[in-house]
């Protein structure tokens, strides 16, 4: 069975502390102990570390060694429209699994009107439930919650590969959109709509700033479940594809 991973927000002189709620879950649910054995990440490195002692809402740990970290197959950015909150959180959960390294939400015409002023208030839970997604999921660096971004402002990112999911009849499938040639390097965005899908005017304003639009095919996904269907597509094409070596990690920028 994999140990618990933990995200510590230091790793000094192979000394760390483990704040807050996670402290407390494995002291008070997991009943850790002195000498236990557990994963904790700076966001940069994953250690094995050993409980050397604990103090009011803190463990502390000290690292044993450093451990290898999986390496995403891509780059891969999230432009989700705001929809109902919980169904937004789900969708950051399972971004979070899947490997996103950017979560963008997106205000569009067919956003339903005050969430993205509301969504401000939330980043903070937001960010939480993907720390606890990325704990379960063993990732190395947490992903990144931007604050909500207008639609013209989100069509302006400039990844090499942009793909923007759309229900229009004879839309390419995304699968059959990808290069060829694929690399851990390549930053990968992928734009979701709205319930109602796009309006006329953002689809011609994303196919301007050159985004591609693509398919998931001829049945009627809900925003969350076509988001994440279009991140397993694109981080299976990746993983297939990968043209670098697997040991090494792609840059942070």
């Amino acid at each position: 069975m994999a140990r618990r991973r933990f995200f510590v927000d230091a790793v000094r002189q192979s000394h760390a502390v483990l704040e807050g709620e996670d402290a407390r879950h494995l002291r008070q649910v997991l009943r850790a102990e002195v000498g236990q054995q557990y994963e904790i990440c700076d966001n940069q490195a994953v250690y094995l570390a050993e409980i050397e002692g604990f103090r009011k809402d803190e463990v502390l740990f000290r690292a044993i060694e450093e451990l290898p970290v999986a390496v995403s197959p891509g780059r891969f950015t999230l432009l989700l429209a705001l929809i109902k909150f919980d169904r937004f959180e789900w969708a950051i959960e399972k971004a979070t699994e899947l490997g996103v390294e950017t979560i963008v939400p997106i205000e569009t015409a067919r956003s339903e009107k005050g969430l993205e002023r509301a969504a401000l208030k939330r980043l903070e839970r937001w960010r939480k439930i993907a720390r606890e997604s990325s704990q379960q999921a063993r990732r190395s660096r947490l992903p990144e919650i931007r604050e909500p971004a207008a639609f013209a402002a989100a069509i302006r990112d400039a990844s090499p590969h942009r793909y923007f999911l759309d229900e229009e009849p004879g839309v390419r499938p995304l699968a059959a959109a990808l290069p060829s040639s694929r690399s851990a390097s390549d930053a990968v965005s992928l734009l979701v709509g709205p319930e109602g899908g796009w309006t006329d005017a953002e689809r011609t304003a994303a196919l301007d700033a050159g985004w591609r639009g693509v398919s998931l095919g001829p049945l009627v996904l809900r925003a969350e479940t076509a988001a994440m269907a279009g991140l397993a597509v694109l981080a299976n094409a990746w993983l297939a594809g990968n043209l670098v070596d697997p040991a090494v990690e792609p840059p942070l920028s």
